[in-house]
């Protein structure tokens, strides 16, 4: 087993979502699990959701077929709606595995109508389609254009295979201070909801909001929620209020695996990015950019160990990293907190994302495979 480990506290991820839950009232709400549960176990984090009672997730939401496929397979019962595009080798995971597609053009529908007749040729009442509609109000990423929304609705809600389960945008910025472009993303999307109903529409659950949202735009909330990182523990930005009260949900730790004394002038790692000034003692830790402990952090972290910070020095390396930790009784064995508490001592992800100007999603995304997830409830 590999000496370090990510602890996944799964009480605090419950924790998170109920609190999530009391925020946004009778909202229904989407759990955001993709990318592995942005890197805490997308089967765990989703089984453990499930299994909170009738407070549990309304939805789940994924990037990809396969990750749909994978909680089915984990026997994930809720509905599963798949963000991204798909194309028609991947349209028979959609069918067999129950899961809902987005669609925001015609050749989405093509591939649905095909992939329809492909897997139930023989079938005189074919089951129908559920879809969401992915309405584009500024992002400009995916989704079909606010202007030409209406049009396609009408053509989709046409076709009598399709049942709208859903229609959704995503926010650009709802995680800055400045909410006009948010709320103009807001207003385009109401418009076409309301127009919706005076053509007596059903478009299902209209949902907008993300995690920034979530915590500040109340008026954004729909019919559905979507949180993501406020589920394992962060704000989305620092520039949200903390309207919910939230507790990381990974922690992670590893071990001292050697300890080698050095002398004033000696330089330590790659590049020779660290010089000592005085003699003192240098450990090696198994963590490295490999394990998702980015190069950039060089020289720009801490580690906790035994109740005391000690900063990381000379540049990270793929395997492992070195901690400068002076005259200090610290022996081979000694836990180490990378991403953690004790006592007064405090070292989160938005320490990391801070040092590599980016943010805590990142940083939790990127722990690698070869770390082992240790779940606790």
């Amino acid at each position: 087993m590999h000496p370090s480990y990510a602890i996944i506290n799964l009480s605090n991820l419950k924790r998170n979502f109920l609190n999530i839950r009391n925020k946004v009232k009778d909202k229904k709400i989407m759990a955001v699990v993709k990318a592995e549960a942005y890197g805490h176990g997308m089967v765990e984090c989703a089984k453990y959701l499930e299994s909170i009672g009738n407070k549990r997730p309304d939805y789940f939401s994924v990037a990809f077929p396969k990750e749909g496929e994978k909680l089915r397979k984990a026997e994930i019962k809720k509905p599963i709606l798949v963000f991204e595009p798909f194309s028609k080798r991947q349209v028979h995971l959609l069918f067999k595995y129950n899961l809902i597609a987005t669609i925001f053009n015609l050749e989405h529908l093509k591939i649905l109508e095909w992939g329809l007749e492909k897997y139930y040729p023989n079938k005189i009442s074919k089951p129908k389609i559920k879809i969401h509609i992915k309405v584009d109000t500024g992002m400009n990423r995916l989704g079909i254009s606010e202007k030409n929304a209406l049009d396609f609705i009408l053509k989709v809600n046409q076709k009598k295979i399709f049942h709208i389960d859903g229609i959704y945008t995503h926010f650009a910025c709802s995680d800055e201070k400045d909410k006009s472009f948010t709320f103009l993303q807001i207003n385009k999307f109401k418009y076409i909801l309301n127009e919706l109903k005076k053509l007596n529409i059903d478009y299902g659950w209209a949902h907008a909001a993300n995690s920034g949202a979530i915590l500040d735009l109340p008026d954004s909330y729909f019919d559905m929620v979507r949180p993501g990182i406020l589920l394992y523990g962060y704000y989305p930005s620092l520039e949200t209020k903390h309207s919910i009260v939230l507790t990381p949900v990974m922690s992670l730790y590893s071990k001292v695996a050697s300890v080698k004394k050095i002398i004033k002038g000696d330089t330590v790692s790659y590049g020779r990015k660290f010089t000592a000034k005085k003699s003192t003692k240098i450990i090696s830790i198994p963590l490295g950019y490999a394990d998702g402990v980015n190069r950039n952090l060089s020289n720009k972290i801490e580690v906790i160990i035994k109740e005391k910070k000690y900063k990381q020095v000379g540049t990270i390396t793929m395997d492992r990293f070195m901690v400068d930790i002076k005259k200090d009784n610290i022996k081979v064995d000694d836990k180490v907190i990378m991403l953690g508490k004790v006592k007064n001592n405090y070292i989160s992800a938005w320490d990391w994302s801070n040092a590599l100007k980016t943010i805590p999603y990142e940083i939790t995304c990127s722990i690698g495979n070869r770390i082992p997830r240790i779940y606790k409830s």
